[in-house]
């Protein structure tokens, strides 16, 4: 049976700060981001049951992840990096560390960086910041999480990508980027069919927790919505989803 998926936005990061601040090479996180992490700590629900933690591998998501996830981690539940779920845009801040550094810089922490490969973070070929590799990439990593032996699975990445990645775009915010705030967590399930998409739906008591009783959105009406972000955004002088996420 397929798990289910715990999608996580990463705590405050300094480029949040200030749009001078995009200019960061891949940014940690804020004091007042530690702290968002410490109350993911003492507030996620689904601590006990959760089997396996996922992180991009950019230094923001992987601290959210080592520092909201404590309980899990101090149970032994591993963090895998993938490189899939890394932000979308080509800009310094939205850019990871090079493998050898990040090695290093997390050496002795409980972070499995095995997937990540040189030349994870060129932003070039499958890792490009342009719709057609960011759909790729997104379906590669809903495929990857499908195939995985565990129930339940923490996903921590990034709101520019949580859009490709839950092909969910009811809250995108024109030209500023998401709709996904700082450690926000939504919950999701994959469909019942054996397609190559991997489609994932969010689970009922996720959406009505934050939307009330709103009738979701059509896979039709999503797409239609899509074209709207990536036009708005394109028109706007961003890639695809290049605002500040």
């Amino acid at each position: 049976m397929a798990p289910i998926i715990h999608c996580v936005r990463h705590a405050q990061g300094y480029h949040n700060l200030s749009v001078a601040n995009h200019s960061m090479p891949d940014p940690s996180l804020t004091p007042f981001g530690e702290e968002q992490c410490r109350h993911l700590a003492q507030n996620f629900p689904h601590h006990k049951s959760v089997d396996l933690l996922v992180a991009s591998p950019l230094r923001r998501t992987i601290f959210t992840t080592l520092h909201g996830f404590t309980p899990v981690i101090e149970r032994g539940v591993p963090i895998i990096a993938l490189p899939e779920a890394q932000e979308t845009a080509d800009v310094p801040c939205d850019t990871g560390t090079d493998i050898t550094v990040l090695k290093e810089e997390m050496k002795g922490k409980p972070v499995d960086l095995s997937r990540v490969p040189e030349g994870w973070n060129n932003k070039a070929g499958r890792w490009a910041p342009t719709a057609s590799a960011l759909e790729k990439r997104a379906r590669e990593a809903r495929q990857w999480l499908k195939a995985r032996p565990e129930k339940e699975i923490v996903l921590v990445t990034h709101g520019g990508f949580l859009h490709y990645f839950t092909e969910d775009w009811t809250d995108y915010k024109d030209a500023l980027g998401t709709g996904w705030m700082n450690v926000e967590c939504r919950s999701y399930l994959f469909a019942d069919e054996d397609g190559d998409n991997a489609t994932i739906v969010e689970t009922e008591i996720s959406r009505e927790a934050r939307r009330g009783t709103e009738k979701p959105l059509t896979r039709t009406e999503q797409m239609e919505l899509r074209e709207t972000a990536t036009k708005t955004w394109e028109e706007g002088g961003y890639h695809p989803i290049q605002a500040k996420v």
